[in-house]
């Protein structure tokens, strides 16, 4: 499916009543993304470690003019599965319905990554495990308002095209989640790439059950383009000798801002089109500017798909 040259508030769903979650946020893709959903008129939940940080962003947006639309700050500990739950058990205790779901933070590169307390590799306890189980627990609550007349309920997961760097022969073991490709700038770079496949997977996984059980919630996973961030400015400048060089001269040329990133999340969660075409978009890949694409032949092998989302869960089922 061709892309588009941009997307802006117009291509979206009106979004008066409804309720947003989107991890991170206070800067970046997150930033823009709130911004674009709350202009629509959505009540939107940043999800974030830091409330000082969060405040000052929600002030931020606030001056930008987000017209009816709101902005909230939901405490969210992404480090730890438990701690990512009891976020989502929170939100449940403010709000009876959630029509959108954006999992949109993420660990990047560079390293090192290293194991946590309960032996789990950080950057995938981060980038997929805890999204996983925050993702779960709001997931009867997301069920309960797709049920509504005129529902549209969504999950996104934001992804990258760099987990087509990487093939996976297992998920089935907790093990494998802990696969980590060293400490180089290639290693890290794969390390990642592998924590965004699983996102791939998780969206695949779960779009697959809720399809089977007739819910009609539309899950998509976002490549939102190589854009400019505090994440990608330290991998850029963690490049052995070039790294400086690189950030002051070569990133501002390459990397897109901001907004451009969003668009094609933004488009995910509130495109007209995709409330249009659900049964086109349900499980889909979309890349820049908000076009279907085919991920990596491992995010599409179904037997990765079904073990990333089980032994996803027995590692959640563990950890209480």
């Amino acid at each position: 499916m061709p892309g588009r040259k941009s997307v802006s508030e117009e291509d979206l769903v009106d979004l008066y009543g409804k309720v947003v979650v989107v991890t991170g946020g206070n800067t970046g893709i997150g930033y823009a993304t709130i911004q674009m959903l709350a202009r629509k008129g959505a009540k939107v939940y940043m999800a974030a470690r830091s409330e000082e940080r969060a405040l000052e962003a929600i002030k931020q947006l606030q001056s930008e003019n987000i017209n009816d639309g709101s902005v909230h700050w939901l405490k969210l500990e992404l480090s730890d599965p438990r701690a990512a739950k009891c976020a989502a058990q929170e939100f449940l205790e403010k709000e009876t319905r959630l029509d959108i779901l954006v999992n949109n933070a993420a660990k990047s590169p560079p390293g090192p990554f290293k194991l946590d307390k309960d032996g789990l590799l950080d950057i995938m306890v981060l980038n997929h495990i805890s999204h996983f189980a925050f993702t779960d627990t709001l997931l009867p609550l997301m069920k309960e308002t797709a049920k509504e007349s005129g529902s549209d309920v969504r999950i996104v997961n934001v992804s990258s095209m760099a987990h087509i760097r990487v093939k996976a022969e297992t998920f089935a073991t907790r093990e494998a989640f802990n696969k980590n490709y060293g400490d180089s700038f290639k290693g890290y770079l794969n390390t990642y790439s592998y924590s965004k496949l699983a996102n791939v997977l998780h969206i695949k996984a779960l779009q697959k059950r809720l399809t089977a059980a007739s819910i009609p919630i539309t899950c998509i996973a976002v490549h939102p383009g190589v854009v400019r961030t505090s994440g990608s400015d330290g991998f850029v400048a963690g490049i052995s000798y070039l790294g400086g060089f690189l950030k002051k001269y070569v990133a501002p040329l390459v990397f897109q801002p901001w907004r451009h990133g969003a668009m094609s999340v933004a488009f995910a969660a509130a495109g007209t089109e995709v409330a249009e075409k659900r049964e086109t978009y349900r499980g889909a890949y979309i890349v820049p500017i908000a076009a279907i694409a085919s991920p990596s032949e491992s995010a599409l092998d179904e037997r990765l798909q079904e073990e990333c989302y089980e032994t996803t869960e027995k590692i959640i089922a563990d950890l209480s």
